[in-house]
């Protein structure tokens, strides 16, 4: 009797040392799972419905479709619309990227200085980020106004003639890129501040000892140690800025993307295609376009971001 009670605790305490380990293995998955069960569900799954969808002549009243393989996508690639708005969002792209990362660069180096009110003055670069996006295109649209606009009221008080901010396909473009400039610089500011502060002080005093002005620091210590934070925010502002709606949407009471769409960009015209004409199989080729061509440039970035990091390495 005594004998084969004996192992019990043996027993109990190799489970236990099992359930430990068990435990020591799975928690982490079990903590964030959550987060990938939630990305399952409103992320991934609608990703490759749309995927399905696009491939269809959908029925939005019966819920089905038939299947008509790639004449959505042959359709909207024909169409002169499309080109159009991808040359629009291509402009508006360029004109607010550059100068937006350029603008971010210089606020961030200003606030790496030793000045005051050092948290006031970075807190306000963030006040346009956190601002509703349809309340900055609202202003903005208002002080680009073609007769009542401030600006032009301005260069009427100065003599010059008005700027046709909403027929100009130009001018347009400038005053969305200033929207979304408006919004973003701050964000991009405090992400090149932080990789700023990362920066050795050490290099700016021996640089300083070795007679390097602030200028010659700036190009020789910091727009190098930069690199890797830089194309973080090239890869993140692509992304945001090839899928930019909000600006051109409320950049006119109707919408649209302009009479002659001077403005019209990929998503919006996704969503004139989807909640316009009710064509949700071509809304959702245009959508898988125009993640391809995001995917493309995130390719090309990542290759470019590995050749600057190997080339980094083989200089140090």
């Amino acid at each position: 009797m005594t004998s084969s009670a004996a192992p019990r605790p043996a027993r109990r305490i190799a489970f236990s040392n099992r359930l430990s380990r068990w435990d020591l293995k799975l928690s982490p998955y079990l903590y964030i799972s959550p987060f990938f069960i939630l990305f399952i569900v409103v992320g991934l799954f609608p990703i490759a419905y749309t995927a399905v969808i696009s491939f269809m002549d959908w029925d939005l009243v019966r819920n089905s479709g038939e299947f008509v393989g790639f004449e959505q996508y042959a359709y909207v690639l024909s169409q002169p619309k499309f080109w159009i708005a991808l040359r629009n969002t291509f402009s508006i792209f360029l004109l607010s990227s550059v100068p937006q990362l350029v603008l971010a660069i210089f606020i961030a180096a200003m606030l790496d200085q030793n000045i005051r009110a050092k948290t006031f003055w970075r807190m306000g670069v963030l006040v346009p980020y956190v601002m509703a996006p349809v309340a900055v295109a609202l202003i903005f649209s208002n002080l680009f106004g073609d007769k009542y606009g401030l600006v032009n009221t301005t260069l009427a008080d100065l003599g010059l003639g008005p700027i046709p901010w909403h027929s100009d396909p130009f001018w347009s473009h400038i005053a969305i890129a200033t929207m979304v400039n408006f919004r973003w610089t701050g964000y991009n500011t405090l992400i090149l501040l932080a990789a700023m502060q990362a920066i050795p002080r050490e290099s700016y005093e021996a640089a300083a000892i070795d007679g390097a002005g602030r200028i010659r620091q700036f190009f020789s210590i910091t727009v190098p140690s930069l690199k890797p934070t830089l194309v973080f925010v090239i890869i993140t502002s692509t992304i945001g800025g090839l899928q930019i709606f909000d600006e051109p949407r409320m950049y006119d009471q109707y919408g649209t993307g302009g009479a002659d769409s001077q403005w019209l960009t990929i998503t919006l015209y996704l969503y004139d295609i989807g909640w316009g004409q009710w064509n949700f199989g071509r809304a959702a080729a245009l959508a898988w376009i125009l993640f391809l061509i995001i995917l493309a440039i995130g390719v090309i970035n990542l290759l470019i971001t590995r050749r600057t990091i190997r080339d980094e390495g083989g200089a140090r």
